[in-house]
This record gives structure tokens, C-alpha cells and sequence, in this order.
């Protein structure tokens, strides 16, 4: 079963709804024991990083998350995420991530117009399993206005005033900063590629 981490917030309605157009076992979930019932985990993420981390916290979620992503169960963090894998945020810098991977997810600069809306191409850094079957120019949907630095695990990145972590790769943990429910058949096809871990 596939866990939907449910925290009050984020785009559950079209991840379900990919995950159910592909005959995917998932279930909405906001406690712990579910978490730890899941053989995947997927956390979406949409608004902001303080309430996304808060309420994780106030759901005690948070220890349980990384639990599992440390024992091995395969795990996709979607925008906010992917930013929760981080170690803070500039979006809000009083509260830690994850800190399972290092550096901070930081705004765009002020030149640029945020949020980032709509397509970008993905710059493929190594082979990875998320982009398995896909063509060599692949255009997916982002909404956003922070940032993942690019880190060892970056498997793809994306230009937009600068070059960020577009999609992490490093073990069971994957993190997109695109959003596969929104990005037509190419985030179907990355959405199965999960699902195939």
C-alpha cells in the first residue's frame, strides 16, 4: 500500500487521482500507524514550509517519516516535499527539515518573477529511475518560489535565474520539485516509474 501523507494541506486530490489512473493500492494517511503500515510513502506538498513542517510536528509524523525512509521504504517528497528533506528552509528558518540531506532551500532572486508557473525542462545530471522510458527533452509542470541547492543527489536539475534540484535520487528517497500530478503523460510515466521502485 502506498501512503498519501495527508497534513492538512498539499494537492491530494490530483496525486490521488494519478495514483488511481495507474490501478494504484493508496491510502490517504495522517497518523503514524499508517506511515508505518506503508510500503511506499509519497508526501505532496503545496504552501508553505512552516505549516508543512509545524503540522507534521503537531501530527508527530515527522519522527515516523524519517524512520522509514531509513529503514528502506521507498519514499517521494513533491515540491514542499522535497524541501522537507532539506536541513531548513529560508521560508521559514526557525524550524529544521529532515536534515537528510545538507543545505538550505532559499528563495529565488528578487529579479525573478515568482512563483516559477508553468513548464521547464529537466537537465539530467545521471541516469535515474524516475526518468526511465522518457524522451531526452522532458518538460514538466513547477510552481514555486524556493529552491533546493544542487547536492550529490541531484539527478536532474532546472534552470530558472539559477540552477536548482529539480529531482533527487539517492537510495529509496526520491524528491521532485515539479509536479508529476500536473505534468500530463510524462508525470504519469514518472509517477509509475515510482511506483516500479
Amino acid at each position: 500500500m502506498i501512503a498519501i501523507v495527508d497534513y492538512g494541506a498539499g494537492n491530494l486530490r490530483s496525486v490521488q487521482n494519478t495514483l488511481a489512473e495507474l490501478g494504484a493500492d493508496y491510502a490517504v494517511v495522517a497518523d503514524a500507524e499508517g506511515v508505518r503500515r506503508a510500503g511506499k510513502i509519497i508526501l505532496p506538498g503545496v504552501g508553505h514550509f512552516g505549516r508543512l513542517i509545524r503540522s507534521l510536528d503537531e501530527m508527530q509524523l515527522r519522527g515516523v517519516l524519517v524512520e522509514r525512509i531509513r529503514a528502506g521504504v521507498p519514499f517521494l517528497g513533491i515540491c514542499l516535499g522535497l524541501h522537507a528533506l532539506f536541513e531548513r528552509s529560508e521560508e521559514a528558518p526557525e524550524l529544521e527539515g529532515f536534515g537528510l540531506f545538507s543545505g538550505t532551500v532559499v528563495r529565488f532572486p528578487r529579479e525573478a518573477r515568482v512563483p516559477q508557473m508553468g513548464w521547464n525542462v529537466l537537465e539530467p545530471r545521471r541516469e535515474c529511475r524516475l526518468l526511465r522510458g522518457l524522451a531526452e527533452r522532458i518538460y514538466v509542470y513547477f510552481a514555486h518560489s524556493y529552491y533546493a541547492p544542487v547536492v550529490p543527489a541531484t539527478a536532474a536539475a532546472c534552470t530558472y535565474h539559477v540552477e536548482y534540484t529539480a529531482l533527487l535520487e539517492h537510495d529509496n528517497v526520491y524528491g521532485v520539485q515539479f509536479h508529476p500530478e500536473k505534468s500530463g503523460p510524462v508525470g504519469l510515466r514518472i509517477m509509475k516509474n515510482f511506483l516500479e521502485v
